[in-house]
């Protein structure tokens, strides 16, 4: 059996395999890992080339606008082959769908969850593709950046308020285009969770005030190694023991749309709220007010953001990993405890802590001041 770490929230994940687990892991992964990345990897480099046939030739005008005619209906059914046969190789044999995807009209925004990893993708197969909204960072990406391309996704750039402020213009244009655009799939949660607990949605799906499906995500195998979150199994991990098993079970569940009130409409922040608190019953987890901030997991508390981990104890891991003892981390913090009571000093920095502590290396100081910023 495999044996799990009681996780404190939904930001952990590990797996502790039995000896007899890891034996038949390493034995059938030897074999299978390298066989099925190898033609996972070919069959992404097939999409390269024809996702960016799909716009070929078109004008700039005519890119912002969703394509029709023969470029849809060839493309589409191309890549939408090409995917699943991506996901088949990796090990993904069968996507079982429980219910009915409803039309474009009935639900404009499909809502996933939970989010567990990259291997979510897969969900875009069984619900025909739809539009989905990206980092701008990853247009960038080899393949990922045509694939984007080809399904007319909405780009943002976190660092950007002016990028969120046209994100949020065009999701509700598309989906109040009554029809024009194609359904649109997104992942409220934002980040990915070992989905033991929903955590607090995003309201982007929410702020047009359309109807929404919700879609539930299931792994019901015996090994749970899909996930990959903020500590634990790392992407690769996830990637390795995945490709390790004969196959991978995986559910996709439509449950009955939602459909707002007026109250819910106006208010995208409750119309998440309830859209979640659904979709975790369903699910028998949790909803939580968990969020993810930066690179560091909080509880919302009104207007507060609470760290989930203690940042003294953040801290110190990371201190003793640059060879710092507990004497000098001691002695430099009563140093600092002097000087803010004598007003000598009331704000350290990043340069300000690395020379304070002797490190050699800026980035662990960066970091440390990351913990408390908030």
């Amino acid at each position: 059996m495999l044996k799990r770490r009681t996780q404190t929230h939904p930001f952990v994940h590990e797996v502790n395999l039995t000896a007899v687990q890891r034996i038949r892991g390493v034995v059938l992964g030897v074999v299978l890992f390298p066989v099925r990345i190898t033609l996972a990897t070919l069959f992404f480099l097939l999409m390269w080339p024809i996702a960016r046939l799909r716009l070929a030739g078109l004008s700039e005008a005519e890119r912002v606008e969703p394509v029709r005619g023969w470029r849809w209906w060839l493309f589409h059914h191309i890549i939408l082959f090409l995917s699943r046969a991506v996901f088949f190789s990796v090990g993904f044999l069968w996507i079982k769908v429980k219910g009915r995807q409803a039309g474009l009209k009935e639900a404009p925004v499909l809502v996933v969850a939970p989010h567990s990893s990259f291997l979510d993708m897969l969900v875009l197969c069984a619900t025909g593709l739809p539009v989905v909204v990206s980092r701008s960072e990853n247009c960038k990406l080899p393949v990922i950046g045509a694939l984007l391309e080809f399904n007319q996704s909405v780009i943002v750039s976190r660092k950007d308020p002016e990028s969120r402020k046209k994100c949020v213009s065009q999701i509700s244009e598309r989906v109040m285009s009554d029809g024009r655009w194609p359904q649109m799939l997104m992942f409220p949660e934002g980040t990915t969770t070992n989905g033991r607990a929903l955590i607090k949605f995003k309201p982007g799906a929410f702020l047009a005030g359309v109807p929404v499906q919700p879609v539930l995500l299931h792994y019901p195998g015996e090994l749970d190694t899909v996930r990959w979150t903020w500590k634990g199994l790392s992407w690769l991990g996830a990637l390795w023991h995945t490709t390790s098993q004969i196959y991978t079970s995986v559910t996709v569940e439509f449950l009955p749309v939602y459909t707002p009130s007026q109250e819910e409409k106006q208010n995208p922040d409750l119309y998440a709220e309830n859209v979640q608190k659904l979709m975790a019953k369903a699910l028998c987890v949790p909803a939580t007010d968990y969020v993810m901030e930066g690179r560091f997991p909080f509880k919302k508390l009104g207007n507060l953001s609470l760290p989930l981990e203690s940042p003294a104890q953040e801290t110190l891991k990371l201190l003793r990993e640059h060879d710092l003892t507990n004497a000098h981390i001691e002695a430099v913090m009563n140093d600092m405890i002097d000087s803010c009571h004598s007003g000598q000093s009331t704000m350290v920095t990043a340069d300000h802590l690395t020379a304070l502590l002797g490190l050699k290396d800026k980035k662990a100081a960066v970091k440390v001041c990351s913990l408390y910023s908030k």
